[in-house]
């Protein structure tokens, strides 16, 4: 059920505008500026490097033609820039520029603006320059990085419980791996064919589309997920080998470790960490950070698994234990300085999107420290448990001499056989004397083991409880590290907004408010920049869309903000029409804090309507 309903949410949490990395500098000509004479080309300038697609910039006339452009290139051979060059008969009036690029760390990112050559168009026909994602596309996309980050971790993360925690009993583990295995191999599938339509907002249907494939094989990203398969058909022979051997040779383990490392720079490769600053230090971290991640919630999986088999000794879990406290100190070190890196400053855990995502990825890890901590207590008890069983019964004879229990044979319990149990021997009984299952029902000691004490079936069953909590938790973990890996990083936004930026996303804020005048044709939404949002002057830019997308066309729009926690107020901003927008260039506002922002919206000459947001101003 929960994990049904993260699917949901992050399927329909894509129906809003891309967010990534980068994030627009400025633009020449810049957004609402009105130039003498038409420019040769148009240019976009990004904080961090950006793709080119195909159809990076659409340029619309005055009468809503498209204008036929160059190819997009980057400008004086500079990775973060964007450049197109325009007609040389390009002609008077309010342009619109579309633009779409695709992040150095492979999320795509859109926007929108005009410019006036001359003078600004009296009027303008309702315009729509298409949504900057399909909502499809991105919800499906995000599900495939969701799951593709869940089966990774119980991949790498049972394997390496194999390896080090060293359980007898490893047969119950081989559904897991091969369900993680298909899932990630899946998922990747899935990742690599809508990679096209995701950086270009097309719908799902263009995923077969071959052009689209080609260009996604040729990209980083795309490389990363054809290297992922790579690797996961090497797993896949690995596995396939290793239930034909009894033993994990050092050969196989330096080739599993070898797996897990590659798979981990599949994401650190095509990600946040692959761009910005201290690139090999944010990679080496990032895989360290996933690496410790699997071992932590797919170690998990494994142990949950054996204690619903029942096949689970108090030292298995005590080894599981260490391996986890290690695993919280590797993501204690790597999630602090992701977290500065991403971050750039305290104010921005409050202040950004990226830093109250991060606020609640913590808050739930704290839950999952917790339910930790009480695993690792009832494995304690567990292991007491045993122990007194062990010394109790240690030595104990009938009065014929005869054995009065099994005794467990000196062997070596190999901890990657994949197909036997261990071995056992048995004093033999006499004719006639119940024969033992091989395989236990579920929650049931292994075949020829002594039945479970009170004081055992008790510390067990509170271990499954708990070690059920964490897994629990941690698909909400996992959940939110997906929705964070796709927002705009605080550092990057902080960047863009000190910027002297005037074009495409805003300095300081935007705000988007919807209305519904309640007459046909009557709702729609307000677009507000405010820059630079900070105390003293500020030019506002208002852009008014229909419920079609397009620019709509209204008699009137007025504007004005309220400190109440300072009784300042309202101060009318003075908006202006210029034809397709409209405008304040100077709106001072005297005093830090969170204004509220009133905007009337009169669609005929008889309906209107008032909307209110809040909206924060700096110092």
């Amino acid at each position: 059920m929960l994990l049904g309903a993260l699917l949901v949410l992050l399927l329909f949490a894509g129906a809003g505008q891309a967010s990534a990395h980068a994030a627009l500098r400025g633009a020449d000509p810049a957004d609402g500026s009105v130039v003498k004479t038409a420019p040769r080309s148009i240019t976009l300038t990004f904080t961090e490097s950006v793709g080119l697609l195909d159809d990076s910039f659409r340029v619309f006339d005055p009468d809503n033609r498209r204008v036929e452009t160059g190819r997009a290139q980057h400008a004086d051979g500079r990775a973060d820039t964007a450049r197109v060059t325009l007609p040389g008969k390009l002609g008077t009036g309010t342009f619109t520029v579309a633009w779409r690029v695709v992040s150095a760390d492979s999320h795509p990112i859109a926007g929108a603006f005009t410019f006036s050559v001359g003078a600004p168009s009296a009027t303008r026909a309702p315009l729509s320059t298409g949504p900057a994602e399909d909502p499809a596309t991105a919800g499906l996309f995000k599900i495939g990085r969701y799951l593709a980050y869940g089966a990774a971790a119980v991949l790498i993360g049972t394997a390496l419980f194999v390896a080090v925690c060293r359980p007898p009993e490893v047969r119950p583990l081989r559904r897991p791996l091969v369900a993680a295995w298909s899932v990630f191999t899946g998922s990747t599938v899935l990742l690599l064919l809508l990679r096209a339509p995701y950086e270009t907002g097309a719908d799902p249907a263009q995923a077969l589309d071959p052009s689209g494939l080609t260009r996604t094989l040729s990209g980083r990203p795309g490389i990363a997920l054809v290297v992922r398969l790579a690797l996961l058909a090497a797993a896949a022979v690995l596995l396939l080998r290793q239930r034909r051997r009894e033993r994990l040779s050092p050969a196989t383990l330096a080739a599993a470790s070898v797996l897990a490392v590659g798979l981990a720079l599949t994401w650190a490769a095509a990600e946040h960490a692959s761009a910005g600053i201290q690139v090999p230090v944010a990679m080496t971290s990032s895989v360290l950070h996933l690496l410790a991640t699997a071992a932590w919630l797919g170690g998990l999986t494994a142990l949950l698994t054996l204690l619903h088999r029942g096949a689970l000794p108090a030292a298995v879990a005590a080894r599981f234990s260490r391996l986890a406290a290690a695993s919280v100190a590797v993501l204690a070190v790597t999630g602090v300085y992701q977290s500065w890196r991403g971050l750039g400053s305290l104010d921005a855990l409050t202040d950004s999107s990226y830093g109250r995502l991060l606020l609640a990825k913590l808050a739930a890890v704290a839950l999952l420290l917790t339910a930790g901590t009480l695993s690792r207590r009832w494995t304690g008890r567990l292991a007491r448990a045993e122990t007194a069983v062990t010394g109790d019964t240690q030595g104990t004879t009938s009065t014929e001499g005869t054995t009065a229990v099994e005794t467990e044979a000196k062997v070596t319990v190999d901890a990657g056989s994949m197909d036997r149990a261990p071995v056992r021997e048995r004093v033999p009984q006499p004719a006639g004397g119940p024969s033992l299952p091989d395989e236990p029902p579920a929650g049931e000691p292994p075949a020829g083991e002594p039945p479970l004490t009170p004081a055992e079936d008790a510390h067990r069953r509170a271990l499954r409880r708990s070690v059920l909590a964490e897994v629990v938790v941690s698909v909400v973990v996992l959940g939110l590290t997906t929705v964070l890996t796709g927002t705009l990083p605080a550092r990057a936004e902080a960047e863009a907004a000190t910027a002297e930026q005037s074009a495409g996303l805003p300095v300081a804020s935007v705000t988007t408010i919807p209305f519904d005048a309640g007459a046909t044709g009557g709702r729609g939404t307000v677009q507000i920049t405010l820059d630079p949002g900070r105390v003293g002057d500020n030019s506002v830019q208002a852009v008014v869309y229909g419920p079609d997308g397009g620019f709509a066309d209204i008699p009137e729009l007025r504007l004005s903000f309220t400190l109440p926690s300072q009784d300042v107020g309202p101060l009318d901003a003075g908006l202006t029409d210029r034809g397709g927008y409209w405008s304040a260039t100077s709106v001072n506002l005297p005093i830090a804090g969170d204004w509220e922002m009133r905007v009337t919206v009169r669609t005929t000459e008889i309906d209107q309507v008032s909307e209110t947001k809040q909206v924060r101003i700096l110092r």
